[in-house]
């Protein structure tokens, strides 16, 4: 019987996978999401790009949190600076949008380096607090460029042309999400199965062994605060887009407890965690409003009018009941399931 716990060669210990099922069933989620734009109403198709822009940025801070075990509260920080850098290139000075999600890239990477420097000898709670500030420099920083940024009046963006091809519709501009969202999560795979990546992981589980091995802990957070920078400010880009308006506004706090409550929720350090924890954050509170209405039109209203209250309270509760029962998140029970489906009847 084939267990999966044991590598043999190296070619299979950097492998995605070596699981035939794994790739037939990616295979069908893939050619899934192309046919859903074409099915779904506008309603629907809106929480579609929603998760798939949530994806790339969640995917993002899972190199940081996840990989290198560094939290960070401030991630919203680097959002909010990637959408403002496609939104005053492409919009303001008329560049390609091509180069607009490279400066969305590249510019928060960048700012990263000015938090993730100070920040290398800080650990737990200190280094959110950084990153915390980092987040509030950064939008006082953009309200006070007003030549640059607008200030509080904010930045229309329209939807891209790439390649020309044309973004404007919502089923096209879910297909441009979802390319990001693909590349994003081989992306991260790769990373993950690299030596950068085992450098991130060692330092995440023993920072003093892996300085002992010859890692050098500087150098490697300092990579890890950039290509997470990197990754979440093309997700900011895309954002930006979504809302067709770039606004300091429109980049709440909130963002950063919902994208730690998706890693939590999905589990630390697995991309397909980040993925399923996305998924069930994302739907959480239409879900629970489609529950509450059943029951009284009040709470319908209610979810209407506090919407933002109201996630708060979720995140809170949802991230609480995951630590307390389920701790390694929806991909550990994923696990759980499949080795007992496995081994039944012979799980105990």
């Amino acid at each position: 019987m084939r267990t999966r716990d044991y590598k043999q060669t190296y070619r299979e210990l950097v492998a995605l996978t070596d699981s035939v099922p794994v790739w037939l069933w990616s295979a069908i989620l893939i050619a899934a999401l192309i046919i859903a734009p074409h099915i779904l109403n506008a309603y629907t198709l809106s929480f579609l790009t929603i998760i798939l822009i949530t994806v790339v940025g969640v995917l993002g801070l899972n190199i940081l949190t996840g990989y290198t075990g560094l939290i960070s509260l401030g991630h919203v920080g680097f959002l909010v600076t990637g959408a403002y850098a496609y939104a005053v290139l492409v919009s303001k000075y008329q560049m390609p949008p091509i180069v607009g999600f490279l400066g969305a890239g590249v510019i928060p990477a960048l700012a990263s380096l000015i938090v993730g420097a100070p920040s290398l000898r800080l650990k737990g709670l200190y280094l959110a607090i950084t990153t915390l500030a980092f987040s509030f420099i950064i939008n006082t920083v953009i309200l006070e460029a007003r030549t640059v940024t607008n200030g509080a009046r904010g930045i229309a963006v329209k939807r891209p042309e790439l390649f020309g091809i044309s973004f404007e519709s919502e089923a096209a501009f879910t297909y441009l999400c979802l390319g990001f969202a693909v590349l994003t999560l081989f992306a991260t795979l790769n990373i993950r199965r690299s030596r950068v990546g085992r450098a991130f992981v060692a330092i995440r589980d023993n920072d003093i062994a892996a300085r002992v091995m010859g890692i050098n802990l500087h150098t490697y957070k300092l990579l890890a605060f950039v290509t997470s920078a990197f990754i979440t400010g093309i997700a900011g880009a895309l954002y930006g887009i979504y809302l067709s308006f770039v606004s300091v506004e429109g980049f709440p706090f909130l963002l950063s407890i919902e994208a730690l409550a998706i890693l939590i929720v999905g589990g630390l350090g697995s991309a397909l965690g980040a993925v399923l924890g996305t998924v069930f954050i994302v739907l959480l509170p239409e879900a629970t409003r489609l529950v509450f209405s059943l029951f009284s039109t009040q709470m319908d209203a209610l979810f209407s009018t506090g919407a933002q209250e109201l996630k708060s309270m979720l995140y809170g509760v949802v991230i609480i009941l995951f630590l307390r029962f389920q701790p390694r998140g929806l991909v550990g029970l994923w696990h759980d399931v499949k080795r007992t489906w496995v081994h039944w009847p012979l799980r105990y």
